[in-house]
């Protein structure tokens, strides 16, 4: 997609790639623009804020901002944001805060909110440690449940869940459909199925929105497995939340295909929470959660070769994160625009006006 369509679409970030462009000031030493096709919006956790930032980078926009609020409301602790897939909003879940947020992206403002803020449960319009919410293409949110050991579809706009897919449960262990190891994040796939990952006991699963298992593994030498999501067919992209953290690449038998970990140095990663590749060049984004920093690896040399952020040192200003915690590329790269036509929803649950082929009705 050019430029000129994305901005005739009404795409809030139809910035250019980073080819030609110059690093700014904003980003490490020996960064090349050119490894990213576009923005990539970060969840910068500890300073309970959302950043997008160009390939030079640049801040292009930021959430909250002074008046963004309405009276009485917080953001906090977003830990993971997606754009959706009209591109126009973004879905945030501010894990520790028991809340997902649907943010307008040129509204500045707050659309729609799951949950209620500062309290776990398990009842009605409660959560608990949300993460990873996805929108569906007809509206609906999917949103790993961590401590409650399951997964919720809500309806847009609703406050009761239209379905739980396993028990709600505080004795979280891999027993799926019934009940999930500890699921941080259910991620669509090309088939129309999606990825849960199990932090106990370190498992991947392939599920249908009706429940139905299609395989599980142990992604390979993982300790915390976090986030994982499809690279091509039969290969997917999970990393190690520990440090020093990994980036894996396997199979759906667990066969490692790819690994990157180094034990010291500044390519080490300290405990990084979500990995996803980079369709225009295989490259792969990552956010570093406590080195508070975005990179970019390119795995045929296995050299970082963009980073924002300085590690280990925290901070406001640009070219600072706070524990960033989430990344997703700029539409049309963005996780679930690229995944629209073929993310699956439940039988009978396609809007109506949906564009030809861009809901996928799923057993």
């Amino acid at each position: 997609m050019t430029r000129s369509v994305q901005a005739a679409q009404g795409v809030p970030f139809p910035s250019p790639s980073g080819k030609g462009m110059a690093p700014g000031p904003n980003l490490a030493p020996g960064s090349d623009p050119a490894a990213l096709p576009g923005d990539v919006l970060i969840a910068d956790e500890g300073n309970n804020r959302l950043v997008v930032v160009n390939p030079a980078g640049t801040i292009v926009w930021q959430f909250p901002q002074p008046g963004d609020l309405a009276p009485g409301q917080t953001f906090l602790s977003p830990d993971d944001a997606f754009f959706t897939a009209t591109g126009h909003d973004i879905l945030a879940t501010e894990e520790t805060d028991q809340v997902v947020s649907l943010i307008s992206i040129p509204k500045h403002r707050i659309l729609w909110r799951y949950g209620t803020p500062g309290v776990s449960g398990s009842a009605p319009n409660e959560l608990s440690n949300p993460d990873d919410a996805m929108q569906l293409p007809n509206g609906d949110v999917l949103v790993a449940d961590i401590k409650n050991c399951s997964l919720l579809l809500v309806a847009p706009g609703a406050h009761t869940p239209l379905e739980r897919i396993g028990e709600q449960d505080t004795s979280c262990f891999h027993q799926p459909p019934l009940r999930f190891g500890s699921p941080n994040g259910a991620f669509p796939l090309t088939d129309g199925n999606y990825l849960v990952t199990e932090i106990n006991g370190d498992w991947v699963d392939e599920m249908t929105l009706s429940g139905r298992i299609l395989w599980s593994t142990h992604p390979p030498g993982v300790t915390y497995p976090s986030d994982t999501n499809e690279v091509s067919d039969g290969r997917y992209l999970t990393v190690d939340y520990s440090t020093p953290g990994q980036i894996v690449e396997f199979d759906k038998t667990g066969r490692l295909l790819w690994r990157y970990g180094p034990s010291s140095g500044p390519g080490m990663l300290n405990h990084p929470s979500l990995c996803e590749p980079i369709p225009t060049n295989g490259d792969i984004l990552c956010n570093d959660d406590r080195n508070d920093r975005v990179i970019v690896v390119d795995p045929r040399t296995g050299r970082i070769v963009w980073q924002y952020g300085h590690i280990g040192v925290v901070g406001t200003a640009p070219g600072y994160l706070n524990e960033p915690d989430g990344v997703d590329l700029a539409p049309p790269y963005s996780m679930l625009v690229r995944h629209a036509a073929t993310m699956g929803v439940p039988s009978g649950h396609c809007a109506s006006g949906l564009p030809p082929g861009a809901c996928t009705v799923f057993p």
